[in-house]
Formats: structure tokens, C-alpha cells, sequence
């Protein structure tokens, strides 16, 4: 007997999608299990016995998964495709890379720095999930304004949307009359979070680097490049 997984945690599995994507395919119809249509995100499933199939497309365990650090450049979309026919970070890979790979999270088409992309749904998970609060530190230059009220706002966490953010960590660089440097580290990952969390306080990013996510630093590799993570990065972002 194979082991006995949820449907979302084999689509994942099978480097289709991570498993909050999953639970979207799951709950748009477009998942069937030995040809019935899936009807509840908490179904279990066989492997090896089962057959899973998305958008009619039967899926199969992944022999082999890629765990990758990108440096990802201003002027590319952390997507597969993209409709507008913008470059996208999987144009960065090589290819040597002959498998589906997908970002991990996203970085907005005006940042760069760092980007983890893989074929595991399960890594995905871990490492997005708000529920398991994986820091990631960024540099911003921000135009001139921000205040020490404006500082201590964001270390208590600010309004923006529809919510309220956790508490930031937050270091100046360097100033001086036209901009500031800043290290914030946050602890969730929301549409142009950081952006959003420095417009509330008055003052808007002109630069903005994504330079580790828990203690994985993005280090010297180049802009544009990419590099596959150590065994030691990839047990740390799955067990932390």
C-alpha cells in the first residue's frame, strides 16, 4: 500500500503547483481523482494507486526536485509566462533546467535581488505559508521624509490595504538630503508589502533589494544569475 496523502499535498507533490495553488485547482473544478471530479479540498489520496489528473492532464511524481537562488533584475515578472509577453525570471535559467520549475513567492516587477524558484510545492509551502513567519530582509532607498516617528510606526506595524502588519525590523544605513537607506526585515509576504508599509509612513521607495529570506542570504551572486542552494539552505527553509 502507498502512502496516503491529502489531493493538495500530491499536487504539490508532483511540482503542479504549491498546495494554496492546488487548493485554487481543487476548488475551480479542475482536479479529478481515478476520473471524478474532485469535490473537497480534504480528500486523501494513494500514491502510486490513484490516478490525479489537472485540466484532463494525468500528473506524475517528479524524479528529481531543484531548489534555485536567482538575483533577480528590475524589468522581470516572477511568473512562468506573462500576458503582456514581459521577460520572466524562468528566461534567466539555463538550459540545463529541463523541468517545470516555479517561483517561490514573488518579487514585483520594480525590485530585485533575492528569488527562490523550484519544481517542490511542498518547499513552496513552507516557505510562503504566513503561518510559519519566514523573515525576509530587504534594502530600500527611500526618498527624503521618513521620520523617527515614522521609523518606530513601521517597527509597530502599520495600516495599509486592509491590515494591519506585523512588526518590522528596522535599521538606517545611511542618509542624506535626498534619500535613505534602509534594512527592514518583515515577516510576511503581501503584494508590494514593503512599498505599501513605506508609502503609510510618507515617503515612497525609489530602490528596492530583497537580500535574504530567514538566514539564506542572497551573498555576492551576481545580478541576472542563479545558483542552486546548498543541502544545508534547503533543510534549514523546510525545517525552520
Amino acid at each position: 500500500m502507498g502512502e496516503i496523502v491529502r489531493l493538495q499535498k500530491y499536487i504539490a507533490m508532483c511540482g503542479k503547483a504549491s498546495r494554496r495553488k492546488a487548493e485554487e485547482l481543487i476548488a475551480d473544478g479542475r482536479v479529478t481523482v481515478n476520473g471524478e471530479k474532485a469535490v473537497e479540498q480534504g480528500i486523501k489520496v494513494e500514491i502510486g494507486a490513484d490516478r490525479i489528473a489537472v485540466d484532463g492532464e494525468e500528473l506524475e511524481m517528479i524524479s528529481k526536485k531543484y531548489y534555485i537562488m536567482l538575483n533577480k533584475p528590475v524589468g522581470y515578472v516572477s511568473t512562468v509566462s506573462d500576458q503582456f509577453d514581459r521577460p520572466t525570471v524562468i528566461d534567466l535559467l539555463s538550459e540545463e533546467i529541463r523541468t517545470r520549475i516555479f517561483p517561490v513567492g514573488r518579487l514585483d516587477y520594480e525590485t530585485e535581488g533575492l528569488l527562490l524558484l523550484t519544481n517542490d510545492g511542498d518547499f513552496t509551502y513552507r516557505v510562503t505559508h504566513p503561518k510559519f513567519e519566514m523573515s525576509k530582509t530587504y534594502l530600500a532607498t527611500v526618498g527624503s521624509g521618513l521620520t523617527v516617528s515614522g521609523i518606530n510606526a513601521l517597527r509597530r506595524g502599520v495600516k495599509i490595504d486592509d491590515y494591519k502588519t506585523s512588526p518590522a525590523e528596522v535599521e538606517i544605513l545611511d542618509a542624506d538630503n535626498t534619500a535613505t537607506l534602509v534594512k527592514i526585515t518583515i515577516h510576511e509576504g503581501r503584494n508590494r508589502q514593503v512599498r505599501k508599509m513605506f508609502e503609510a509612513v510618507g515617503v515612497k521607495v525609489k530602490g528596492l533589494r530583497r537580500i535574504s529570506i530567514g538566514t539564506v542570504e542572497l551573498g555576492n551572486l551576481p545580478l541576472g544569475r542563479w545558483r542552486y542552494l546548498t543541502t544545508h539552505e534547503v533543510n534549514y527553509l523546510m525545517n525552520n
